[in-house]
């Protein structure tokens, strides 16, 4: 027998999800005012500060963007002059990015953001962490 009540918000999973991810990204939007980034735009910086030189389409990968998304994104990062773009002589096609000196800076003052997040969430690490590990959990089931 199907159910014929229509869903409700209450009850659905994405819900929270949604609102959670929406607040969280507001709470990090004073902090990143200061660097004059946006958070998707950290979001690039901080894989770029993992590994530079990384193509558009790894980045892509990593951030779960398509390079329709994170093109423009990338320019305004350029214009910034936190970054550079760079053709690949072996393929035109593949766009490689590099951390510019300002980007490399950027980096340093970006090492407080994560425990000025905390320190507003006043959440525990081992919560933090739990929460993450969950997080990733439905990441890794939808993936597959």
């Amino acid at each position: 027998m199907k159910n014929q009540n229509p869903p409700r918000l209450g009850n659905q999973l994405c819900f929270p999800l949604y609102v959670i991810a929406k607040e969280i990204t507001g709470l990090y939007r004073p902090f990143l005012d200061e660097l004059d980034i946006t958070y998707p735009q950290y979001l690039v910086m901080m894989v770029l500060w993992e590994n530079d030189g990384l193509t558009v389409n790894q980045i892509g990968e990593k951030l779960y963007l398509d390079s329709g998304t994170l093109t423009p994104l990338l320019k305004r990062l350029e214009k910034k002059a936190f970054i550079i773009r760079k053709r690949k002589k072996e393929d035109e096609r593949v766009v490689q990015i590099f951390l510019d000196e300002a980007g490399s800076q950027l980096k340093q003052k970006s090492c407080e953001i994560p425990g000025k997040i905390q320190k507003k969430l006043n959440l525990e690490e081992e919560d933090l962490a739990e929460l993450k590990e969950t997080i990733q959990k439905i990441l890794n089931k939808i993936e597959k």
